[in-house]
This record gives C-alpha cells, sequence and structure tokens, in this order.
C-alpha cells in the first residue's frame, strides 16, 4: 500500500525545520481588532445538544458577562442567526514550524478552527512560532517537541529516507534531536533529562505493531515499529511526575490495549487507518472490554478518520477500512468513551475530519459539533472555559446564518469571528 502525498508532506515538515531554507509565507488573511463590550441580541447558540434562544448574550473584557452593558461598544441584532464556538483539531502537524505555519494558519482562521495541538515537531522549529501562535489573529496552538520512539521504531525509516519521495536525514541529525529514542526502562531513567529543554506542552509515544516482537529481527521494518512493550509505562509514570500528559500513537488494537495499560492519557488514532501487510481486520478491532477499560480510565480517544482517505488501496480494501471505522466508533460510543476531534490530514484541520465523521453516521450532527467544539477544545485546554457562552466563558465564537445541525456546509460560511471579545477582520489581498 503506498502512502499519497500528504503523508509525505507530514514526514518533510520534520526535515523542513531542520534542513530547509525559509521560504516567503502567506500575508495573514485576518487582522484582529480591538477588544470590544458586546451586546448580541436575538441569538441562537449552541449549548451542546442544539441551539437555544435565550434573549441577549453580552461580552465584556474578552469574556461572556451575566451584566447588562448600557453602552456596549458593538451592539448587533443577530435576528436569529446562530452562534457556536470555535473549533480544535487534537492532531496534526502543518503549523508545527515556520513552513508550514505560513501556509496553514490563515486556513484555520478561515475554517473557524481556534484551537490546535501539533504532534512530534522539533523544538527549533515549534519555538520559531510560538510567538505567532496564541496571538489575538492567530491559532492556539500546543506544540508536541517530545516524541518518543525506539531505535527501531517509526518515523525513523521515513526521517532517513527509507520511503520514496522522503527527505533524507542522516542518523545524528535524528537521533534525540528529531525525535527522542528510549529503548529500555533504563534509558528512560537515563534520557528524561532530555526532556525538559524541548518545552513541550505533551509527550507523544509511538506504539506500533508492539504484540509482534519477532518483526524487530525483520529489516524490512526497521524504523516502522514502536516502543518495546516495557517502555510506555516509564515514560508516562515520568511525564505525570512532571505534569505532562500524554498521548500513544497506535496503529493495531494490541496497541491501543498496551497503551490503556500503560496509564496514557491519549490515544491517537481509531485502529486501523490502513492495513499492514498479513493483517487482517481482527488485529484492528477494538473490543468491547478495551473500550469499557477506556472509559474506566478516562482515556480520551483522537478520531484520526480522515487520515484513511490518504492511503492508495483496492476500493475493497477501501470499503474493509471504513466499516472498521464505523465498528471501532460504535464500540467506543457505547462504552462512553470520550473522543476527540482529530484529522492526522496535512493539507487539512478540525473541518476535514469533521466532514469525513458525518459521511460514517454513526454520530449524529449535535455529537459531532459538540466534540469539534466543546470536548476537543476543553480537553486541549482544560484550565480555560472554553466551548460555552455562560457567563466566565471566554467570548469566542463563530456566526453563522444557517443551523449547522441541518447542514454541516453551514461551517464554510462564517459571517463573523470573535476571539475573547476582539474581531477577526478579514483583510484585503
Amino acid at each position: 500500500m503506498r502512502l499519497k502525498s500528504s503523508i509525505f508532506c507530514l514526514l518533510a515538515s520534520f526535515a523542513l525545520t531542520a534542513l530547509a531554507e525559509p521560504a516567503e509565507p502567506n500575508p495573514p488573511a485576518f487582522k484582529a481588532g480591538p477588544p470590544q463590550s458586546m451586546e448580541l441580541k436575538n441569538a441562537q447558540w449552541f449549548d451542546g445538544k442544539g441551539f437555544v434562544k435565550r434573549g441577549t448574550l453580552y461580552v465584556k473584557d474578552g469574556k461572556f458577562s451575566a451584566q447588562k452593558i448600557k453602552k456596549p461598544q458593538r451592539s448587533l441584532d443577530l435576528m436569529g442567526q446562530f452562534l457556536i464556538p470555535p473549533l480544535a483539531e487534537a492532531h496534526n502537524h502543518n503549523l508545527q514550524n515556520a513552513w508550514g505555519y505560513g501556509r496553514f494558519t490563515n486556513n484555520y482562521l478561515r475554517d473557524g478552527v481556534f484551537y490546535a495541538a501539533m504532534h512530534c515537531g522539533e523544538p527549533k522549529g515549534a519555538a520559531a512560532v510560538r510567538g505567532l501562535a496564541n496571538q489575538p489573529a492567530a491559532p492556539d496552538v500546543l506544540f508536541v517537541t517530545a516524541c518518543i520512539t525506539s531505535s527501531d521504531g517509526q518515523p525513523l525509516a521515513q526521517l532517513l529516507g527509507d520511503e520514496a519521495g522522503a527527505p533524507k536525514l542522516k542518523l545524528d541529525d535524528v537521533v534525540d534531536k528529531l525525535v527522542l529514542i528510549m529503548d529500555s526502562p533504563e534509558q528512560v531513567a537515563q534520557k528524561w533529562p532530555l526532556v525538559a529543554p524541548r518545552k513541550t506542552d505533551l509527550v507523544k509515544l509511538m506504539l506500533s505493531r508492539s504484540d509482534s516482537p519477532e518483526l524487530r529481527a525483520d529489516p524490512k521494518q526497521q524504523g516502522r515499529l514502536g516502543l518495546k512493550p516495557d517502555v510506555p509505562t516509564a515514560i508516562v509514570k515520568r511525564a505525570h511526575q512532571d505534569g505532562l500528559r500524554v498521548i500513544a500513537h497506535v496503529d493495531t488494537a494490541a496497541d491501543f490495549a498496551l497503551a490503556l495499560q500503560s496509564g496514557v492519557d491519549w490515544i491517537d488514532h481509531l485502529p486501523g487507518y490502513f492495513f499492514h501487510e498479513g493483517l487482517g481486520v481482527e488485529a484492528y478491532r477494538i473490543s468491547p472490554e478495551m473500550a469499557a477499560e477506556a472509559a474506566k480510565q478516562r482515556v480520551a480517544v483522537t478520531t484520526g478518520t480522515a487520515a484513511a482517505t490518504l492511503f492508495r488501496a483496492p476500493p475493497e480494501t477501501l470499503a474493509a477500512l471504513r466499516r472498521l471505522q464505523i465498528e471501532n466508533l460504535h464500540t467506543l460510543k457505547a462504552a462512553g468513551v470520550k473522543l476527540l476531534l482529530g484529522s492526522d490530514v496535512f493539507n487539512g484541520n478540525a473541518l476535514t475530519e469533521l466532514r469525513h465523521l458525518d459521511s460514517l453516521g454513526v454520530l449524529d450532527r449535535a455529537a459531532l459539533l459538540r466534540l469539534a467544539t466543546i470536548s476537543t477544545p476543553q480537553a486541549l485546554f482544560p484550565k480555560r472555559r472554553l466551548g460555552c457562552f455562560e457567563p466566565g466563558c471566554e467570548a469566542s465564537f463563530l456566526l453563522l446564518t444557517s443551523n449547522p445541525l441541518n447542514d454541516l456546509d453551514a461551517l464554510s460560511r462564517i459571517q463573523l469571528r470573535v476571539k475573547q471579545g476582539r474581531v477577526l477582520n478579514l483583510q484585503s489581498p
């Protein structure tokens, strides 16, 4: 099975940070106006279940307020139009260095995606854009700059140029620089001091085919596997001691089980965004018992279903992948597992994943909108009051002319973007 160009863009993002000459980015498309007090009359806003009409909303000092404002700086009669919180993207790579940030940040704001987590960025690349993100006219971004794999784990094969079309780096350019290598619990203890200087917001560990140790002797699998099964628990323990949440990339159902056993906070991807050679659907099926354990441990699962569209495969394989995604989503839903919205599509964002999930038909529109605008933002930034319209919540919202529960394309027709009480104005080219 061959990867499409979007996956190669992801891999190139690692290498471009270290090697490429900086290129001229696209100019900012949006400019934030000054903070304003606001009166929003006759609006309908999303409460996680549907749209409710409660009268008038007030904005003061960047937050929603219960206090009536006598002379607001901006008074709008919304005439029954629809307010939703901004969207969040829990898994991407396209804003984690200057090259990607300059090309994709405008798309995030255009699509109403104000919050994001960028996975596995190189520390210098992330440092170059930290000051650009988290600004009034920019997405708020978490940067994962501590990604941990084994000496035969992914993405080493891609980074070292073993994949056709991938950028070529030397081993010294990669090991403990682009990614951290830890092959044993003892090595976790030895190398853990490398984590803090990376100034990571979360830690990510790579799991791939963890129940098949024989693959480590196969030269074809070098750089394509993940951590050995006795390592993740040691990583999670250290990370939690330092107050860092841990995300586990998983490929198979066995990886999913190991992630749970290790005590991670998030599991990245539904198992089975593509099928490894020699493995069938059963290797990727989440059992009800696994789902129940995830719910019990309050482990969130990032969806990542749109990533399956990046692979070339026969129609019957793609159909099987789609059926598997639907089945796994039903299993997680039935167990009450918390889902997060993340696309892992380099030229996309949360809106890409939202549309793909809608096509699968497992979650109704209200659940999808709640996932994108409430659950995921609150999971990314748990210390902030996001995704709500109550007094004290950050006054960040999108104005739509039609109800997205009836027409998801309403999300592509945003009339007004407000971030913490500042209107984001589209600038002329």
